[in-house]
């Protein structure tokens, strides 16, 4: 994590990542909550996702944490041993990738729910 980062992002978030869906049912599954670190606003803007549908945003997330894809769901705050909609976790509907321009370590990444 850049030293930046570290200043900036003082909140927690939970990540829970979309592992599949049930070939019976299509209930989404989700692996193991993973807490990272974070900045984040309540923020009502329109925004057009992976497919080019457009969405109303509730929430935006900013974080180092790489390893979320749209689908997974996200949850401010640290949360374990639930599953995320039994927490009330939002789905991940875009994920956008920012260089880190002051010290090069690894990219930030905007995730808006």
């Amino acid at each position: 994590m850049s030293s930046l980062a570290r200043w900036s992002f003082t909140s927690t978030a939970t990540h829970w990542p979309l592992t599949g869906r049930d070939a019976w049912s299509g209930v989404a599954t989700f692996g193991a909550p993973v807490t990272f670190l974070c900045d984040y606003k309540a923020e009502s803007k329109t925004v057009t996702d992976s497919k080019g549908v457009e969405f109303t945003s509730s929430q935006v997330i900013y974080t180092e944490h790489s390893g979320i894809k749209p689908g997974d769901r996200v949850l401010i705050g640290s949360h374990s041993g639930l599953t995320p909609l039994e927490a009330g976790a939002w789905e991940v509907r875009a994920v956008k990738r920012y260089a880190d321009t002051f010290e090069g370590m690894t990219e930030d990444v905007e995730v808006v729910t």
